[in-house]
C-alpha cells in the first residue's frame, strides 16, 4: 500500500512534472531534472535514518534477492566463510545463495519451531572466521520479528525488506541494509542498500560488473538506466514520512497498529496467531481461524467490505494481514471489526 497522498501527487506529475514538459518516465536518467530527483531522494533518506556520512546509499535494480548474491560477493574480502541466520523463509534463500560463494555456518535456526520465534542469542554458534552475520530481521512469511539488534564483532547485514523506515535505526550498528521497495519505500522494481565505505571494493575474482558495489557507487547508482520512475516514488515517500514527523511518529503509527490487531486476536478465542508474543511482527500479522474451511469464507466476506489480500502464505496458510507503514489506523479497525462480525456469525 502506497499512501493516498503520494499517488495524488504522482497523478498530478504524470503528464509534466513540474514545468519540464515531460513525465518522470520520460527522461533521462542523466539529465538534469531527473539527477535532482535523485539527489533529493537520498538526501531525505540520510536525513530519515541519520545515516552517518561513511556510509554509500545505492538505488538499485534486482530487489532484494539479487542481494542474496551481492552481499557474500562484495563482504567475503578474501575469505571463504559467512554466518547466517535462519528466522524463515527469506532467511532460506538468502543461505542457499550464499552457499554458492562461500561456506555458510548456521548460527541459529528456528526451524524446528515453525519459525514462531528467534533463537536467544546465548544459542547462536559464531564461526571466527566468518566474514559477516547475515539476517533477516522481519520475515513475512511467519511473522516473527527481532526487536533488537545484536551485537557482534563481524560486519552485520540485514534484509530489512519490510522494515526499513518502520521506525528509527540505528545504521551505524550494521555493515549493509538492503531492502527492496515495495513494502514500506514505493513500487516494485527499487532496492536500497545502505553500505558502510570500507566493505566496498574487495569482490570476489570475476564478480559480475552489475553486482559490484563499487561500481554503482563510482556512478551514483547509474552505470545502466536504473529504475527511473520507482526511484522518484520512493522520494515522495520519504517525503511524505518527514511530513508525518518521520520514524519516530511513524514507529509509534505502526506499533499502535499491531497492538490493536494482536490484541483482536488473543482476546477473541477464536482466532490464534502461532508466534512468540516478545518476537511478533509489526508489519506482518498472521493469523489462523479455528476450522481451514472456514479459510474461504472468511476471504470472500472480507473482500466484500474491501478488504483484500489476507489470504496466508501457501506454506504457512491461514491469514496475514500486513499492515505496512501507508496502512492507515482506520484499516486496521477495520479489519478488527470485520473479524469481531465474522467470529459472531461462524464461532
Amino acid at each position: 500500500m502506497l499512501p493516498e497522498a503520494v499517488l495524488e501527487q504522482a497523478k498530478a506529475e504524470m503528464l509534466d512534472w513540474r514545468g519540464s514538459g515531460m513525465s518522470v518516465m520520460e527522461m533521462s536518467h542523466r539529465g538534469k531534472e531527473f539527477v535532482s530527483i535523485a539527489e533529493q531522494a537520498e538526501a531525505d533518506l540520510r536525513e530519515l535514518l541519520a545515516i552517518p556520512a561513511n556510509y554509500k546509499v545505492l538505488f538499485l535494480q534486482g530487489g532484494a534477492s539479487s542481494q542474496f548474491a551481492m552481499v557474500p560477493i562484495n563482504l567475503l574480502r578474501g575469505k571463504n566463510k559467512a554466518d547466517y541466520l535462519n528466522l524463515g523463509q527469506w532467511s532460506k534463500k538468502a543461505i542457499s545463495e550464499a552457499k554458492k560463494f562461500c561456506q555458510v555456518n548456521v548460527v541459529a535456526s528456528a526451524e524446528a519451531v515453525n519459525f514462531t520465534t528467534v533463537p536467544s542469542r546465548d544459542s547462536w554458534k559464531c564461526d571466527p572466521e566468518a566474514a559477516y552475520l547475515h539476517c533477516t530481521p522481519n520475515e513475512t512469511i511467519g511473522g516473527v520479528e527481532m526487536h533488537t539488534i545484536p551485537e557482534i564483532d563481524v560486519p552485520l547485514v540485514a534484509d530489512m525488506s519490510s522494515t526499513l523506515l518502520s521506525r528509527p535505526l540505528d545504521v551505524s550498528k550494521f555493515g549493509v541494509i538492503y531492502a527492496g521497495a515495495q513494502k514500506n519505500i514505493g513500487p516494485a522494481g527499487l532496492t536500497i542498500v545502505i553500505v558502510r565505505e570500507d566493505l566496498i571494493g574487495q569482490t570476489i575474482a570475476g564478480a559480475p560488473t552489475m553486482l559490484d558495489y563499487a561500481v554503482m557507487v563510482k556512478d551514483g547508482s547509474m552505470y545502466n538506466t536504473p529504475p527511473t520512475y520507482a526511484w522518484y516514488i520512493a522520494g515522495l515517500v520519504f517525503q511524505w514520512i518527514k511530513a508525518q514527523g518521520g520514524l519516530t511518529a511513524m514507529g509509534a503509527h505502526n506499533k499502535a497498529k499491531a497492538e490493536l490487531l494482536y490484541k483482536a486476536i488473543d482476546e477473541s478465542g477464536f482466532y490464534k496467531n502461532p508466534v512468540d508474543p516478545a518476537y511478533r511482527s509489526w508489519m506482518n500479522v498472521p493469523f489462523i481461524l479455528p476450522d481451514a474451511a472456514l479459510d474461504k469464507p472468511f476471504l470472500a466476506e472480507a473482500k466484500t467490505v474491501g478488504l483484500l489480500t489476507l489470504a496466508g502464505h501457501r506454506s504457512v496458510g491461514g491469514m496475514r494481514a500486513s499492515i505496512y507503514n501507508a496502512m492507515p489506523m482506520a484499516g486496521v479497525k477495520a479489519l478488527v471489526d470485520f473479524m469481531a462480525d465474522f467470529q459472531k456469525r461462524h464461532g
